[in-house]
């Protein structure tokens, strides 16, 4: 019984101690398992019974500066093809790519590719995702084709600032304009979701992958821009009537509010449909405001007159004779009319656009302060602002200026600029003299609506002192209101300006081309209160004339009295009101000279209704040195009419506008 009962409890020994070694070989392979092999195993587990997808959320909204939206997205199905599971390609190429817009022969080429991910088509319309769908379900195609979530952009408003905002490529990528430069900010954030399938790859729970994604991270940011949709508009649409008007090979326009730096508007045609950008060529995706440089011509000759007062080199009233053409290291520099306009005043030469007075001026400021003050206003270095291929443009080394060299840079040759650079810089003379900084971005947003990040106006520089920018702002008023930008004028308003005609350079640089010019104008206004800066550039136009006071200048006129109207702005006073009729209350009688005239005396003329040069001619004529001061016509002198006096004898002539 002893035995027995030995026995047993040996065998119960021996089966316990054989348990504990299976439960310990079955606690090695499950370590081992879930140690050693367990990430493999998961993922070929996860493999068999489901896929992961990209899901990406929404691009950032793109707005004006009044809430209204210029760039938005929406999330599309983009198709692709997992060709190892593709049993029969030429069936599935001839069921699949009419639905698509597609050849067959695309189809077959995504197929041949071979691997487990091709993509077919990107942002299917709703009409082509659903046609697709029937086609997966009725021919059982869900083993080789999917769906993926992407954003699509629309630009709702199609060509309208096209230039300026850009578009937007595969994957959600920005490729020009707003959209390139902010795309780290705009574009959306992509995260990798899980979808349960079945053995025939479709989605078990099929709601995980409608589900609608709300992101709320550091991406997808909304732009506000400083743009306004309706001045954007009314630029856009005065470019096309100047387009068919003038025919040229490109026209720019640039809207700035001088006081803050912001651009109202940027426009330029050629343009294209950014929702079709592909239909285009590149060369019309360029934004010419920021990415083409050029000769400014004579719009260039505010800052040289800026220059030259601020430099007490002249002053208004200080007379010139203008010989009709100066010769300058051997090389003929002409007034753009090939006439001489004799004795004038410095208001004379920036109102007449006087070639011959500035290259003087150019040769007084001399190479070193001429590229000074070129600097000092902006040119030859980028502004900074928030587009992408601004160019810096182009500026001599003073140490290798020649005289002629000098001389072209004060008629606006030898020195290229981009059209925000010169529209910058008359800002600059409409602010009191202060540089500013222009910029586009006015406001970032993060994707719950704080904000991210604020942008308004930032000081470069004083460029010229008050009173020396006050002086010039006047004599930029007389361009616009009896000189060589008159049909600029707008009838009740006060804009001071600079017309430019340049002749284009040769793609190679070597000299001009024959016949081919850039017409320009720069402005602003109202004088008392500048509100708007506006520069219009026509490139080659080809059809009647080529001069900016002809063809530019009546394009700015037009958008200056649309923006009036739209921004309310008051007619201007006339400082010169009441001024007629005081005279007319109160006329002077007149002395007339009776008898002989003495050797070595003459009769002072009398000046009234006579222009500033027909005055200074008369005055020449009657041996008088003449001084003039104002612009318009005479309606004072310092000396009565008829009045003897000796030959040499200075009289001053004092001219209103008319």
């Amino acid at each position: 019984m002893t035995k027995h009962r030995q026995r047993v409890q040996k065998h119960i020994g021996y089966l316990v101690m054989a348990m504990f070694i299976c439960l310990g070989c079955v606690v090695m392979r499950y370590g081992w398992l879930q140690l050693v092999e367990g990430d493999e195993l998961g993922a070929r587990m996860r493999a068999q019974v489901g896929q992961r997808y990209l899901v990406q959320s929404t691009r950032g909204t793109i707005f004006d500066r009044d809430g209204r939206e210029l760039a938005v997205s929406t999330m599309t199905k983009s198709l692709f093809v997992d060709p190892n599971h593709v049993e029969n390609p030429e069936q599935l190429a001839a069921d699949l790519a009419p639905l698509i817009g597609l050849s067959e022969e695309e189809v077959l080429d995504d197929i041949d590719a071979g691997g487990g991910f091709q993509w077919v088509k990107h942002n299917l319309e709703q009409s082509e995702y659903e046609a697709v769908r029937r086609l997966m379900r009725e021919k059982e195609y869900t083993v080789c084709l999917n769906f993926v979530d992407e954003a699509k952009r629309y630009y709702p408003n199609d060509v309208l600032a096209a230039n300026v905002l850009g578009f937007v490529g595969a994957e959600d990528k920005g490729l020009d304009g707003v959209e390139q430069a902010l795309d780290g900010l705009l574009k959306g954030e992509i995260e990798e979701e899980y979808l349960t399938t079945d053995r025939r790859s479709r989605p078990i729970m099929d709601s995980i992958f409608k589900k609608q994604h709300r992101y709320s991270g550091d991406y997808c940011k909304n732009v506000t821009l400083t743009l306004d949709s309706s001045i954007q508009f009314m630029v856009e649409q005065e470019l096309d009537r100047a387009v068919a008007e003038n025919g040229p090979k490109a026209i720019t326009c640039i809207v700035m509010q001088p006081k803050t730096g912001e651009v109202l508007a940027m426009a330029s045609r050629p343009s294209y449909n950014p929702n079709k950008f592909w239909d285009y060529q590149p060369e019309t995706w360029k934004n010419r405001s920021v990415s083409f440089i050029y000769e400014p011509g004579s719009t260039f000759k505010a800052v040289v007159a800026g220059a030259a007062l601020q430099e007490r080199l002249v002053s208004p009233n200080q007379v010139f004779v203008d010989p009709g053409y100066v010769m300058v290291s051997g090389r003929r520099i002409q007034n753009w009319s090939g006439d001489s306009f004799g004795t004038v005043t410095f208001t004379e030469i920036v109102k007449q656009s006087i070639n011959t007075g500035f290259a003087q001026l150019g040769l007084a400021l001399g190479a070193e302060k001429l590229t000074e003050y070129a600097k000092i206003f902006g040119f030859g270095e980028p502004t900074g602002i928030d587009l992408p291929g601004e160019e810096a443009g182009l500026l001599f080394n003073p140490e290798d200026m020649r005289d002629s060299d000098i001389a072209t840079m004060a008629i606006g040759q030898s020195i290229a600029v981009t059209p925000l650079q010169l529209v910058t810089a008359m800002s600059a003379i409409a602010n009191d003299g202060v540089l500013l900084k222009p910029h586009i971005v006015k406001e970032i947003k993060n994707a719950d609506g704080t904000v991210y990040e604020e942008r308004g106006k930032q000081e470069v520089r004083r460029t010229i002192e008050s009173a020396t920018d006050k002086t010039l702002v006047g004599m930029l008023e007389q361009v616009v209101a009896s000189g060589g930008g008159s049909k600029a004028a707008v009838k009740g308003y006060r804009i001071a300006g600079k017309t430019g005609t340049a002749q284009k350079i040769r793609e190679d640089g070597a000299g001009y081309m024959d016949g081919h010019y850039i017409a320009s104008f720069c402005g602003f206004a109202p004088v008392e209160d500048p509100r708007v800066t506006v520069l219009v550039m026509i490139d080659d136009p080809s059809l009647g004339s080529f001069y900016g006071g002809q063809i530019a200048a009546p394009v700015a006129g037009r958008i200056f009295a649309q923006i009036f109207r739209y921004l309310r702005i008051e007619p201007s006073s006339d400082p010169f009101a009441g001024l007629a009729a005081t005279e007319q209350a109160a006329p002077k009688p007149k002395k007339v000279y009776q008898g002989e005239v003495p050797n070595g005396k003459v009769v002072v003329p009398d000046f009234t209704g006579l222009s500033l040069r027909e005055a200074a001619r008369k005055a020449a004529d009657a041996t008088l040195k003449f001084q003039g001061s104002g612009s318009g016509v005479a309606r004072q002198q310092s000396i009565e009419p008829n009045t003897l006096v000796d030959q040499g004898t200075e009289v001053t002539v004092y001219f209103e506008p008319g």
